[in-house]
Formats: C-alpha cells, sequence, structure tokens
C-alpha cells in the first residue's frame, strides 16, 4: 500500500481545513467589505445566533476582521504575527490532533501518549544533555518550578502526605532565590504553595567582588547555615543560566557543590541553556548536573503555542505522581503533541541550527560594540553568551585618540547626570527598535548599571526573521544616535545658561526629558494667569515649528510633562544654541505683544473712533472758516468756484490701532531708506542650510556648497567698497561699482565745470567728495 493512502482520511482532512484557515487568516492582502467605516461600527455590536447558522469561510472572515481591522495596530505586532511560518504550522496542527486523539478508546490512547512522551523525553534529554531525566510539559513558565517545590517537600518530609501542613510547622522550609531572578517568583511560589513568605530568602548578588547579577556564594553559605541552625530545613536553590535582565550565568559548579553539601536540590533556568544543544560551553555546562532545569523551546526554535518543558531526575514515580509531575489522565499527556510533532519537522540539525543562528547574531553585535564609542557592554561571559546589553555611557572614552568625537569627552557623572544618562538610553532604545524593527532589541532597566538595551536573538531571532544584515543595520544606526547622544549632552549646559540669562523665559529641571532641555515662556509680566501661558507657549510651539529647522519641538510627553512648556529635542554639534533661544525670546515676545493687543483692541478701537469723529468736526469747522459762506451756498459756490478757484491743501490721516489715535499721513509718502537687518533672527543663510545651525567655514562641505556669489551680496543689500574710501578723488579713479548710484539718491546733471551733487530722498544735496555709507 501506497504511503499516502495510509493516511487517516480524518487526519487528511483536518490537515487540509488546518492550511486554508491558517492560509485565509494569515492573508494581509484581504480587503474588508467595511474598511473606510469608522472603527466603531454595528458589526462590532453582539447580535443573536444566525438561526440557520454560517459556513466556516464567513466565521473564518469573521476573525481575520477582529485580527487585522485594527488599523492602529502596530506595525512589530503585525509582523511578529505573519512570520509564524509553516513550521508554527505544525505546532498548531498538534493543538488540532490532540483534540482529534481525545476521543479514541482509552487502549489506543494509552498507547499513543505513551509513545510520544517518551519519545519527547528522549529528544530533549539527549539534546540538551540531561541523562536520566524525566518531563514535565506546562503551558505557564512557573508551573514547573511548582510542581518541582511540591517533589522537593514531598521527598524531604517523609509524613507530609498525612500530616500536611504540621510537618512543616515544626521544621520550616527554605527557598533561596538569586535576587537577579524573576521578580515575584518567591511571592507566587509561596502562594501557590499555601507557605509564609519567610519560607523564602533571596540570595543577594557579589556586592564586592566578580559579577554584580551572580548570586554570591559565600553569602549563601552563611545564609544556609543560620538557617540550619534556627531549626529550618533548606530545600532548594533557584539559580539562573543567563539572568532575565543581562542574561548573567550564575557560578553553577560551585552551587551544585554547596547544594550537595547541605543536600539541597538544584534548580537551573535561562535562555543560556539553549546553547547546551551547540557543543562545549563552559559558562552552561555545569548545568548538566543541576537536579532540574526548565526549557522555553517556543521562542528559542520560532514555535509557536508549545508547552515549555522541565526536565527533573527523580526516581519515584509515586511522589511524582503525587507533586503533579505526572497524570494519570491520558489526556493530560497531549500537552507535549505540538512539541513531539514540531521537533520531529524540524529535526536535529535544524534544531541546533537555529540556536547557533541566533548565538552567531550576538557574537557579532558584541565584537563590533567592543570598537563602538562611548558604549558599555555589560555581560561578564561574553564569549558564549546568547545576550547582549550596551547602554550608551559618556564615561567610556573614544577607543581611538585621533577619532572626532574625542572633543566630546565628559567628565564621569554623578547625581542627576546619571539620571540623565538612563533618559538618554531610553530614547536611544526606542529609536533602535523603530528603526530596526527585525533586531528585535528591548529595554531592560538593572539595578547596577540602569536603563540598558538588550539584543536577545535567542527570544526573537526565530519569530521575527533576524539576519545579519539586520545586526549591521542596527550597528549602523546606533553610530549615528551615539554621535547626537554626545552632541546634545554636551550642548545641554550651555542651552541651560543660555535660557537663564535671558528675560522672559524659565528653564525648567526636567530630568526625564530626552532632549535638548525644557523652556518656559513667562514674558515680564510676572502676574500673568495660567490660561495666559498656554496661550502663549502654544501658540510659540507653533510658530517654531513652523521654521525650517532640523529640531523636534513638542508640549513634552502626554503623562508626567509639565504644563505650558517647549519641549526641544535632540540636537547636532552645529547648533547654533544662542540663535536658538533668542528666537525663542523674539517670538513669545511678539506672541504676548499681539496677545496684549488683541486683549486692548475693543478699548482702543472705541476710544479712536471717538477721537475720529471730534477731529473731522474740528476739520470740517476749519474748512467753513477757510473757504468762507459764500462757498456753501449751492448755486453761488460753484459760480464763485469757477471764477475763483479755491486751493487748499490736503490732509491726510490714519487711524493708528496700536496707539489709538490719528496721526498725519505726510511721512507715508516720504520715502526713507530700508534698514539694514541687524539681529540674528534675520541673519543671511547658505543654501541648504537650517534655521539654527552654524555653517561650517572651514569645511570642504561648505566651500563647494555654502559659498556666497556676487549676487548674493546683492541680494543682502550690502556695499562691496570701503566705507570710508573718498571717492572721484583726483589721481584715484573711480570704479564701476562705485560710480552706481545708491538706491535712495538720485544723480543730477550740473553745468559744466562744476562739481556734481547728490540729491537725497529728502532733498538735501552732498558734494562729491562725501563719503559713501
Amino acid at each position: 500500500m501506497e504511503k499516502g493512502k495510509m493516511v487517516d482520511s480524518t487526519l487528511a482532512e483536518m490537515g487540509k481545513n488546518l492550511n486554508e484557515a491558517m492560509k485565509l487568516l494569515e492573508d494581509n492582502q484581504r480587503k474588508v467589505e467595511e474598511e473606510n467605516e469608522k472603527k466603531y461600527t454595528r458589526k462590532d455590536i453582539p447580535g443573536p445566533l444566525q438561526g440557520s447558522g454560517q459556513d466556516m469561510v464567513s466565521i473564518l472572515q469573521l476573525i481575520q476582521n477582529l485580527m487585522h481591522g485594527d488599523e492602529d495596530e502596530e506595525s512589530l505586532q503585525y509582523y511578529r504575527l505573519q512570520n509564524v511560518g509553516e513550521k508554527g504550522h505544525v505546532a498548531l496542527l498538534g493543538h488540532s490532533l490532540a483534540a482529534y486523539i481525545s476521543v479514541l478508546d482509552r487502549e489506543r490512547l494509552r498507547k499513543l501518549t505513551t509513545r510520544m512522551l517518551s519519545d519527547t523525553t528522549l529528544w530533549l534529554c539527549r539534546l540538551f544533555r540531561f541523562e536520566n531525566g524525566s518531563a514535565y510539559y506546562h503551558e505557564d513558565d512557573c508551573d514547573g518550578i511548582l510542581k518541582i517545590c511540591r517533589l522537593v517537600i514531598h521527598s524531604r518530609y517523609e509524613d507530609y502526605a498525612t500530616e500536611g501542613f504540621n510537618v512543616l510547622y515544626t521544621k520550616q522550609p527554605v527557598i533561596y532565590i538569586s535576587s537577579a531572578a524573576r521578580s515575584g517568583l518567591g511571592q507566587s511560589l509561596c502562594h501557590q504553595l499555601g507557605l509564609p513568605l519567610s519560607c523564602t530568602c533571596h540570595v543577594p548578588c557579589n556586592t564586592m567582588f566578580g559579577s554584580q547579577h551572580q548570586v554570591d556564594v559565600a553569602l549563601l553559605d552563611r545564609l544556609i547555615k543560620d538557617d540550619i541552625e534556627s531549626g529550618k530545613l533548606p530545600i532548594l536553590l533557584v539559580a539562573n543560566a543567563g539572568t532575565p535582565g543581562a542574561g548573567h550565568t550564575d557560578k553553577l559548579g560551585r552551587l551544585k557543590e554547596l547544594c550537595e553539601q547541605y543536600s539541597m536540590w538544584l534548580h537551573v533556568e535561562g535562555v543560556n541553556l539553549a546553547t547546551l544543544a551547540l557543543g562545549y560551553i563552559s559558562s552552561v555546562l555545569a548545568a548538566t548536573k543541576c537536579d532540574i532545569m526548565t526549557l522555553t523551546l517556543g521562542p528559542w526554535l520560532g514555535l509557536s503555542a508549545v508547552p515549555a518543558v522541565t526536565l527533573y531526575r527523580h526516581e519515584d514515580p509515586s511522589l511524582s505522581l503525587a507533586a503533579g509531575l505526572t497524570s494519570s489522565q491520558a489526556v493530560d499527556k497531549l500537552r507535549a503533541l505540538p512539541l513531539w510533532l514540531s521537533l520531529q519537522y524540524l529535526g536535529h540539525n535544524g534544531i541546533v541550527e537555529r540556536i547557533k543562528h541566533a548565538s552567531q547574531l550576538s557574537q557579532r553585535l558584541l565584537e563590533t560594540l567592543k570598537n563602538q564609542d562611548f558604549i558599555k557592554t555589560s555581560v561578564e561571559d561574553e564569549l558564549s553568551s546568547p545576550v547582549v546589553v550596551f547602554k550608551f555611557s559618556p564615561e567610556y572614552p573614544p577607543k581611538d585618540s585621533d577619532h572626532m568625537l574625542q572633543t566630546t569627552q565628559i567628565p564621569p557623572m554623578t547625581g542627576n547626570e546619571r539620571y540623565i544618562c538612563d533618559t538618554f538610553n531610553q530614547w536611544l532604545g526606542d529609536q533602535l527598535a523603530q528603526l530596526v524593527p527585525a533586531s528585535g532589541v528591548d529595554i531592560v532597566e538593572l539595578e547596577d548599571e540602569g536603563t540598558c538595551v538588550r539584543f536577545s536573538p535567542l527570544m526573537t531571532s526565530a519569530v521575527l526573521g533576524t539576519e545579519v544584515q539586520d545586526v549591521d543595520q542596527l550597528v549602523d544606526c546606533l553610530k549615528m544616535k551615539v554621535l547626537v547622544l554626545t552632541c546634545t549632552l554636551k550642548l545641554r549646559d550651555e542651552f541651560e545658561q543660555e535660557v537663564r540669562r535671558t528675560i522672559g523665559l524659565t528653564f525648567v529641571e526636567d530630568l526625564s526629558w530626552p532632549g535638548l532641555g525644557v523652556i518656559r515662556y513667562e514674558g515680564q509680566n510676572e502676574d500673568k494667569q495660567e490660561k495666559d501661558l498656554e496661550k502663549i507657549n502654544s501658540e510659540l510651539l507653533k510658530k517654531l515649528n513652523e521654521l525650517e529647522s532640523d529640531l523636534v519641538l513638542s508640549l513634552g510627553p502626554e503623562f508626567g510633562g509639565e504644563e505650558n512648556c517647549i519641549y526641544i529635542g535632540m540636537a547636532t554639534e552645529d547648533l547654533d544654541v544662542s540663535e536658538l533661544v533668542e528666537t525663542i525670546a523674539a517670538t513669545g515676545r511678539e506672541i504676548e505683544e499681539n496677545s496684549r493687543l488683541l486683549e486692548n483692541m475693543t478699548e482702543v478701537v472705541r476710544k479712536g473712533i471717538e477721537e475720529a469723529q471730534v477731529q473731522l468736526q474740528k476739520a470740517n469747522e476749519e474748512r467753513l472758516l477757510e473757504e468762507g459762506l459764500l462757498r456753501q451756498i449751492p448755486v453761488v459756490g460753484s459760480m464763485l468756484n469757477w471764477f475763483s478757484p479755491f486751493h487748499a491743501s490736503p490732509k491726510g490721516q490714519t487711524f493708528n490701532l496700536t496707539a489709538g489715535s490719528l496721526e498725519s499721513t505726510e511721512s507715508t509718502y516720504t520715502p526713507t531708506p530700508p534698514p539694514t537687518p541687524t539681529s540674528s533672527r534675520n541673519k543671511q543663510r547658505y543654501p541648504g542650510q537650517k534655521r539654527f545651525r552654524r555653517s561650517l567655514r572651514n569645511s570642504d562641505k561648505f566651500s563647494e556648497t555654502s559659498s556666497v556669489s556676487h549676487i548674493d551680496y546683492l541680494d543682502r543689500g550690502e556695499p562691496r567698497w570701503p566705507s570710508t574710501s573718498p571717492v572721484g578723488q583726483e589721481g584715484s579713479p573711480v570704479p564701476a561699482e562705485q560710480s552706481r548710484p545708491l538706491a535712495t539718491e538720485t544723480m543730477m546733471e550740473t553745468p559744466a565745470g562744476k562739481s556734481p551733487t547728490l540729491v537725497g530722498a529728502d532733498g538735501t544735496q552732498s558734494e562729491q567728495e562725501m563719503s559713501l555709507r
């Protein structure tokens, strides 16, 4: 019989339906019928069941709409979902098979689950070098250590099955947990086991010698002795082969010796256990001698919905059954089915290749970071750890003394500066995660290091599909961001000083803001209300964002930010801090004056109109007196104006809204030379130069793209001759440029033999010997 015909028709149909369902659910190109409607529509409201039912395609379509209908879903989460892949489908098929197999008769189910459990346990023990081990498969990562604690209690207290709590009361058990372990682990164990919190002891890490993330073995020894002397019973030690934060590994060999000395069980967990499948790893190899280890194969291998595995050594099956590590129910044994299928699908080489690929990505990044300026790594066993933790640290000078960043060295940080550095690393981690989402970097808080960026490809690369080029791209982005961070940190003090000595501006100390600083415009009036400040600063932010600059300005974070402030983001080395502060202050004053003008506009206009009416009435009376009474008579006035026209000088008037008064228009029609701009806000910018940027005149780039031509000088309205040299003197020929008249003067023709004169806009004359300005 052919191999294809040996497959159960029901199993074949199940696999076909699953493939079709997953293809439909993961098809992100499918368009829903009401995609342009509002987010919350009638279809989102639960309704009654359809009387005649619905077909499976419609139901799956509804699931797809619920999964992908939210347009605001983050792209990273969407990317993670799309990389389930074919290997992930095998694990999902295992859950469907488990439901199908559970309906078989008892004998067939027993045979199948026994074979499945024995195969999976044997493969895992050989793969991770855990000889003569048993396996417990669980969905919750903490469930394995919980069952192990019950097993240890049953083993160390012979009468626990019959006496229960009374046995524990006479000799209290103690579980030792590293302080670098998962947060809340001890509390969770005590809660599930019904023990007081005093039954757990958190062992500090090394405080004087060695790693700050490894258990202090000498201190642990003293703690155990003290507990034994006080009548307690040490039963279990939880150690790490890859701490949850930084991926550090405890001294497992010494810890195992200590546990054997006091008849304790040693439990090891962590991501570094995956490297046991690669070969001889000195830092993790001692974990093969421990009593229990927990493996999380799902993220390591990129498998979805597979259980975690706790491998343990114990020869009494009755105690394992009492602790819940084994079950007499065959249905409970089906938890391993998805993993059983996935391990066979990947094969030994496929499993090793995935773990090896993730380790190589970590080593590549770590080797590059060693030569990166202002970057500090936080892994002691750097050669074998698959987790890379790094941070921006200005205390670490450039590796190359001739490097361009040498000029930006910063003295050691203390106090608030360390908090600022943590804020900058928070920003750095967010930027790298956004720019290179395939890298899977995240942010971690370490007790001694502060805020750091973590790269753990064993937990992310299989799902995200991280490759070598992603690591290279991550390094390139890191170099650019480090330069920005260094320049911003260097300019923060200068910015603060400029703001504090500028009238109308207030520097706001906000250590949690990753940027140049925070300011508030308060103006010269100290009695301003809060709503007025809010209005002015909001308008000021709008005006500043309209300028052509590379700075990012905002009202601050959504939560926890100062009110009525302007938050200025990261800066580059060519930022002109003085121009930036001056522009902010000048723009704020302009907005404040306009606001004051609008507030007083109603009263000013009312008074001005009254004054204008009085002035107009007075002007009419003067006109009557000047023209005479006869000219006001219609017929007689027309005849009189015909024979003797009356010539009156027109006097125009304008209403000044700012001053609220009438003014003469004589000055309006008198031409005056335009003022020469002197403020730095209006200074000349070269082609391509952004606002608030200093021109680097000595650079080659400036000489190529930012040179000033003859036309530039004409556009700027600046004379190209000396302001104090005489013009037209005998023996000194006048250049062609100097022979041109000024824009505000007119050359008049004069008789022969006389000196020409220059007539200005105001009608005054000057001799040719006058110096031009």
